[in-house]
């Protein structure tokens, strides 16, 4: 196992230590599984759609990835913002919906930055260990590459960042590359938020200020948790994957049993059904590679939580072992909504 520090490569290079992940091809930043002939080509990126996107990420009804490209994830996050908003639920960008973000034109696409040391720093690891056991032995589950790191910074993938740019752009301090518009909203964070969390926030572009959950619901058949204020109305939105077949999401009312930041995960093979029991146990150290993300939120049902994720690209078009997963960014900013006193309800 050999830990690296960030280099200045291409960014299709780079793109390329995330191949694991499906999220890229070495040589030209292709995503990976794509059929080389005979092939649908993907969409192109729409910047409009992208301005959308962003906008709804900055108001709290993020689409997941943002990338440009309309689907299940946009269609989902649109519903959301209309039924918040009180226009006509379509989820589509239709014109009633256009004109309510209106006001939010300030909020752009894409911004430029300039890549500094702390952006690039890692370590990142390569290559991947695939055996739990052999993660227990890494000193973080962190990401693979700078670019996967700024990919989950922007809300984003590899892929998207290379479209956006150049192949050959190099990612090294100095260097001004163009991203998608994701700025954290304003404020300070309580003195409670501890150093090690607080940097994870930063690294993932979410702010301080967020609202305040009363209540949140997650819907299996939308596949989306919602989250209400107070006053009972719909605050926010997060696409999410909610279990499987054989391990269904547990329909009923919860509890949060307390927010645990950068968690460790005990990965024992007697709760997975797809894993031989004779399998050692393993304890994996915090990383945003982690199988439950940057953060777990521990609910009353034994063994279940809400948590994100090392595989942003496949919420909501993928199973889970009946937890609910969200992106890494997305996790991140519903734990600062909830509390204890936050109601749950997962339902059909």
């Amino acid at each position: 196992m050999r830990v690296f520090v960030a280099s200045a490569l291409g960014i299709a290079a780079l793109a390329g230590l995330t191949a694991a992940q499906g999220q890229g091809n070495v040589a030209a930043g292709q995503p990976a599984g794509q059929k080389q002939a005979g092939a649908t080509a993907k969409p192109a990126l729409d910047r409009d759609v992208l301005h959308v996107q962003v906008i709804l990420d900055h108001l709290g009804f993020p689409p997941g990835i943002l990338d440009g490209r309309e689907g299940q994830s946009l269609t989902a996050a649109l519903k959301g913002y209309q039924i918040a908003r009180q226009l006509p639920i379509t989820g589509k960008i239709d014109q009633r919906t256009l004109e309510a973000l209106h006001e939010h034109r300030a909020v752009r696409p894409t911004r430029i930055v300039r890549l500094t040391p702390e952006m690039l720093a890692g370590p990142f690891i390569r290559p991947w260990p695939k055996d739990p056991q052999a993660q227990a032995k890494l000193p973080t589950m962190g990401y693979r590459s700078a670019i996967e790191k700024l990919a989950e910074m922007f809300h984003t993938t590899p892929q998207v960042l290379i479209e956006l740019n150049s192949p050959d752009t190099r990612l090294a301090a100095g260097v001004p590359i163009q991203v998608p518009g994701v700025t954290p909203t304003g404020g300070a964070f309580e003195a409670s938020v501890k150093p090690d969390w607080r940097k994870t926030l930063t690294d993932l572009n979410v702010g301080a200020t967020q609202p305040k959950a009363a209540r949140i619901v997650v819907d299996k058949s939308d596949k989306v948790l919602r989250v209400f204020g107070k006053d009972g109305k719909l605050a926010a939105q997060f696409n999410v994957t909610t279990g499987s077949a054989k391990d269904p999401l547990p329909i009923g009312s919860w509890k949060i049993r307390g927010v645990a930041p950068n968690p460790e995960f005990h990965y024992n093979p007697k709760l997975f059904w797809d894993v031989s029991d004779k399998k050692p146990d393993a304890l994996l150290p915090p990383g945003p590679n982690s199988p439950v993300g940057v953060v777990w939120i521990d609910l009353s049902k034994e063994h279940y939580g809400i948590h994100g994720t090392p595989e942003p690209h496949q919420i909501g078009r993928s199973e889970s072992h009946g937890c609910i997963r969200l992106a890494n960014w997305d996790a991140a900013r519903l734990a600062l909504m909830v509390d204890t006193s936050t109601a749950v309800v997962f339902q059909e």
